[in-house]
């Protein structure tokens, strides 16, 4: 790890411990937005990292936005950075300028299906989009499409856009966004370039997952431990009894795997998303989240579900990250397609060398 990521590691961490408290990220799930949390992380650069400064950005590699959100899923922090974070990268790999202020993405998929139609003075954007993540606090969403067989992204001011609001199982925003022949500039509008396609930016996006995800399964396994040294039944700390014991061993070693397997992804990906890799994590990370989160609430018992405890605010944010950019199902039959596709001479090198990377084809 370089010096100036350990800098902007302890640089987010500080902010985080002081402006992202268990009020703050209720505040979230009532709709008010972190402004104070998310100003100070815009004017320190953190919401610019891994962008080109010529770009608009703060410079850094996209291994050290990988390790931010680690921090940020530490944390709980109810705010859109790695959706922005993604967002920016698109916009500045199509040099389409972008303003200050959080991002949302409509991903094109069997939800999202926005359709482009060219006009004398631009574009005009037609359909439905749905369970889009942040977008009634977005100030612009990224919109990816198909022009033929060509995928395409348009800037788009949310004051466009009606908004129909919803939340997700953390109570986060997942909002229904209706585009009615939304007119969108040429100049916001753009063809990605070949090296953007639609397998990468689900990778990119399944990385921000995986990072998130690690960043919180190390949180719960520091509060249960935590509480199982705290907690007193029957003369002495329930960590003592040799059930809990059992119980936290499991925990401490799922949580120690998924983090091993999230550090070769990141690692892998200083500078592009390594699809094996991520493949990989996701997987094994899914998997963890399966195995620890009932443990943690066990340990906990009853209190780890109330609002008064902060536990259950990042064990329902590791089940919505698990689900999105595929879980750990979705990923193992890729993965084993890929294995079969490239024949089982593949198998031995994939098993034993992280550094493969292999592309899904679409």
């Amino acid at each position: 790890m370089s010096e100036i990521r350990d800098i902007l590691l302890d640089t987010t961490e500080k902010i985080l411990k002081d402006h992202c408290t268990k009020e703050v990220i209720s505040s979230l799930e009532q709709g008010l937005w972190p402004d104070e949390l998310w100003n100070i992380l815009e004017q320190t650069g953190i919401t610019n990292i891994s962008i080109a400064e010529e770009l608009q950005g703060s410079g850094g590699t996209f291994g050290d936005a990988l390790s931010v959100l680690q921090v940020v899923g530490r944390y709980a922090a109810p705010i859109p950075l790695a959706e922005t974070l993604l967002a920016k990268w698109i916009l500045s790999s199509c040099n389409i300028p972008f303003h200050e202020g959080p991002l949302a993405i409509v991903m094109h998929s069997s939800l999202n299906g926005i359709r482009f139609k060219k006009t004398t003075s631009g574009w005009t954007l037609s359909g439905i989009a749905r369970k889009v993540g942040w977008a009634r606090f977005a100030k612009s969403f990224v919109v990816l499409g198909y022009v033929d067989e060509s995928l395409v992204t348009a800037k788009v001011s949310s004051d466009l856009v009606t908004i129909n609001m919803g939340e997700n199982l953390a109570g986060e925003p997942q909002d229904e966004l209706i585009f009615n022949n939304v007119e969108v500039e040429k100049k916001d509008v753009a063809i990605l370039p070949d090296f953007l396609d639609k397998s990468l930016l689900f990778t990119r996006g399944a990385l921000t997952r995986v990072a998130l995800m690690s960043g919180a399964l190390e949180r719960i396994l520091d509060l249960t431990v935590q509480y199982a040294n705290e907690r007193q039944q029957f003369g002495r700390t329930i960590g003592r009894f040799q059930a809990v014991q059992q119980q936290l061993a499991v925990l401490a070693g799922e949580v120690t795997a998924a983090g091993i397997a999230a550090k070769i992804a990141i690692s892998e990906s200083e500078e592009e998303a390594s699809w094996s890799s991520t493949a990989l994590a996701k997987i094994r990370l899914g998997q963890a989240v399966g195995i620890t989160t009932p443990i943690a609430h066990q340990v906990h018992g009853a209190i780890g579900f109330t609002d008064e405890h902060i536990l259950q605010q990042s064990t329902r944010r590791l089940w919505v990250w698990r689900e999105e950019f595929g879980n750990e199902t979705v990923w193992a039959d890729w993965l084993g397609e890929k294995v079969l596709l490239n024949g089982h001479e593949s198998l031995w090198s994939l098993v034993t060398n992280t550094n493969l990377i292999m592309k899904r084809k679409d």
